[in-house]
């Protein structure tokens, strides 16, 4: 998939920036990195991971690709593209899907320092928001030079638009996250905008622009999660 050979002598020349640029290849974005043996990371405890996610590029490739035409295709590209990202790159890969047991990417994106708990409990990621897409994680044995993530969460000097934006209340600040009445209201013909551009409350998040999102990736999503 990479074009590039899996040799020792290659894989010893990995670095960050060059995760990235193949990432970028394959329609994915780096959405943070860690170092687990220096932030109690759950599941691992050395060497360096490297989280993936879904950007702009990321509909119309998967729109063009095999898994398009078949059952489950976001998490079935996911595993082909990333799984051989891994074997290029001599890495392990990790995805958020196939458990239980699932592994823990939300305590590796809060390890990030790059997303964060929101005010409605969902998480929100310095770049793209609300808008987050894990599509899986690399984990090299040694340890890469990384970007040190040390900014404050972005919701400290926000309005929190989220927190007011549901038609039903489904994500407030109360309970995390409602989901009989967000299914309910999905069923209703006022519910059918979030059903076919996406969550209006995760939308409202200023970050979430940065996604870039298509809002027919949008509705995929929200066909999978509210079949009709």
């Amino acid at each position: 998939m990479t074009g590039l050979p899996s040799t020792s002598s290659y894989r010893a020349s990995i670095s960050y920036g060059w995760v990235g640029r193949v990432a970028h290849q394959a329609g994915l974005i780096v959405m943070g990195a860690l170092h687990p043996r220096r932030t109690e990371t759950k599941q691992l405890d050395s060497g360096t991971l490297i989280l993936l996610g879904a950007g702009s590029a990321f509909w119309p490739v998967l729109k063009a690709s095999p898994e398009w035409q078949g059952p489950n295709p976001v998490d079935r590209w996911s595993a082909r593209v990333i799984g051989q990202m891994a074997v290029d790159l001599g890495a392990n890969a990790y995805f958020p899907f196939g458990g239980p047991p699932y592994t823990p990417f939300i305590d590796w994106a809060l390890k990030s320092g790059r997303t964060f708990s929101s005010p409605v409990g969902a998480l929100v990621h310095d770049t793209v928001g609300m808008m987050i897409s894990y599509r899986g994680a690399l984990h090299f044995s040694k340890e890469l030079e990384i970007p040190i993530a040390t900014g404050p969460s972005p919701c400290i000097t926000c309005d929190a638009p989220c927190t007011r934006t549901c038609p039903v209340g489904a994500l407030n600040t109360h309970s995390f996250y409602d989901v009989e009445a967000c299914q309910g209201h999905l069923n209703t013909t006022e519910g059918q905008t979030c059903m076919t551009g996406g969550c209006l409350a995760r939308l409202s998040c200023p970050l979430s622009a940065g996604a870039g999102r298509d809002p027919g990736q949008s509705a995929h999503h929200m066909r999978a999660f509210h079949p009709t």
